[in-house]
């Protein structure tokens, strides 16, 4: 947990060396009267980046390490749901294993810090929530991984779905989660009451996947907002995906801006396919938060994803039309500093004192590293090399 980084760029700044004490920043600039047991690592003028935040993926789904697998999902979501839910017996899913593998290639990519939404319905009950636990304790010390208690395939609409929730709150998941309260559960008022309740009562976060767009979208976002208000939930909520926030009237969609940034709720953006993508600088304009994640990854809803979060947020950058650096740097702080606050992480970020959670690569420029995804030099964790190529 001590080290000595020398010749790095912090965040593309001068070059310097960074020393690290007991797993956090101690120091910037030469160290001085070094203890013989630092070991000490040559940057040799790599940029050095905070650690990674995926804060929206499936780890319980991926089939990452198996033999590659034809899609077979459908077009609309109910397909998708319905094709992974048949199948996900066929490869043994859930299981740590794929998920413990996929958790090794993201942090030999420089992710510090995964959320991941875990399926809990009947046929589950809350095996995926045990599995992500394994998977994620044989990386113990290298990444820290929270989990969303997710109802993928309804929670109103699938008797039982609720008291697992409670159950999976109850154990110690991080977050409850919930999906299209309208467009899918088809009780929007009902479904959000079920889930601000049990987050309210257990202590827990709230992370909703929202695909619902238009008009309908931007009303759940709405009460979303309403009830975070009404239950002391600031900064303890997350909408991902949230398509309703595009492809409203300005005015409209200026109110749930100002409403997500004064509740401090985070829209979380995979910038998928074609869909809709937040507007990222305008929010950040605003004080609203935005994260990013990678969101399913080489699963049985699609056969794309690599677990780099560098390339998830070149694509953030590329579908939101950013060309300058400080553009591409939006894309990258929603990849970082962003999902560190959707996580509701203390101590993150490159100061001293913060957490020794950082990665080295080899470009001069943030945007550069993001453009051009070069391999991790280094990986560190705590103060501790978890990763090196």
């Amino acid at each position: 947990m001590n080290l000595l980084l020398r010749n790095v760029r912090p965040g593309g700044g001068e070059p310097t060396d960074v020393l690290v004490r007991d797993g956090r920043i101690a120091g910037f600039g030469p160290a001085a009267d070094l203890p013989a047991d630092v070991p000490v690592e040559d940057g040799a003028g790599a940029l050095l980046l905070p650690g990674l935040v995926d804060a929206h993926c499936h780890l319980d789904k991926t089939l990452w390490g198996l033999p590659w697998v034809p899609n077979t999902s459908g077009s609309v979501l109910a397909d998708r749901i319905a094709n992974e839910q048949r199948r996900r017996k066929e490869f043994g899913l859930p299981s740590p294993e794929p998920a413990a593998a996929l958790l090794g290639e993201m942090i030999a990519n420089g992710t510090s810090f995964v959320r991941t939404h875990t399926d809990v319905d009947p046929e589950l009950g809350l095996s995926g929530i045990e599995a992500v636990r394994e998977a994620a304790a044989r990386h113990r010390g290298r990444v820290t991984v929270e989990q969303v208690a997710f109802p993928q395939g309804g929670l109103l609409t699938r008797p039982g779905t609720r008291e697992l929730l409670e159950r999976a709150a109850a154990s110690g998941v991080e977050n409850v989660g919930g999906i299209d309260p309208a467009g899918y559960d088809r009780d929007p008022r009902g479904h959000l009451d079920a889930i601000f309740d049990i987050a309210a009562r257990h202590g827990c976060g709230v992370d909703l996947h929202l695909h619902d767009e238009g008009p309908l979208g931007a009303w759940e976002i709405e009460l979303i907002i309403e009830r975070t208000k009404a239950l002391g939930l600031a900064g303890k909520v997350a909408i991902g995906h949230a398509f309703g926030i595009c492809g409203i009237p300005d005015a409209q969609q200026d109110r749930l801006i100002e409403g997500l940034a004064e509740q401090q709720i985070t829209l979380t953006t995979a910038a998928v396919y074609d869909r809709p993508v937040p507007p990222l600088a305008k929010m950040r304009a605003a004080g609203a938060n935005v994260a990013c994640g990678n969101d399913g990854i080489r699963d049985l809803w699609g056969p794309y994803g690599d677990g780099d979060m560098l390339t998830r947020t070149m694509h953030l950058a590329y579908r939101s039309s950013f060309r300058t650096d400080p553009e591409i740097e939006l894309a990258l702080h929603a990849a970082t500093y962003g999902g560190a606050k959707a996580l509701r992480l203390k101590d993150y970020g490159l100061r001293i004192g913060h957490h020794a959670d950082f990665f080295l690569v080899d470009a001069v420029y943030p945007a550069e590293a993001v453009v051009s995804r070069p391999p991790r030099r280094l990986v560190v964790k705590g103060g501790a090399v978890v990763s090196r190529r």
